[in-house]
């Protein structure tokens, strides 16, 4: 029997569905736009999410550079309506700071 030689695929190249699932969506605010002019993008992340996670997505999706990743969580307020009290949803999100000179166009998408 001759066996051949599996070729080796590299990791760097392939991108997983995981990498997907850990940037939920481009937040697109005034203060998000006025950000922007330092480099900076604010995205949505689910609640289970690290900022290393975060970062290596960044980097393989959009192939520039992160600086410093900030993580704000911010907790949902209870509200009425209609005399029925409800809740809103927890929300995260990761400022992300790029290196000087990068920038990632959110309209494009991915």
């Amino acid at each position: 029997m001759i066996f051949k030689k599996k070729e080796k695929i590299k990791k760097e190249n392939k991108v997983s569905t995981k990498l997907y699932d850990s940037i939920q969506k481009p937040i697109i605010t005034e203060k998000a736009t006025l950000l922007s002019n330092n480099s900076q993008v604010i995205f949505s992340i689910p609640m289970d999410v690290t900022k290393k996670n975060v970062k290596e997505a960044v980097e393989k999706l959009f192939r520039v550079n992160v600086k410093k990743i900030n993580i704000i969580v911010s907790k949902g307020k209870t509200k009425r309506f209609k005399g029925k009290v409800g809740r809103r949803k927890n929300e995260k999100k990761a400022i992300i700071s790029l290196e000087k000179g990068q920038k990632i166009d959110i309209t494009t998408g991915i």
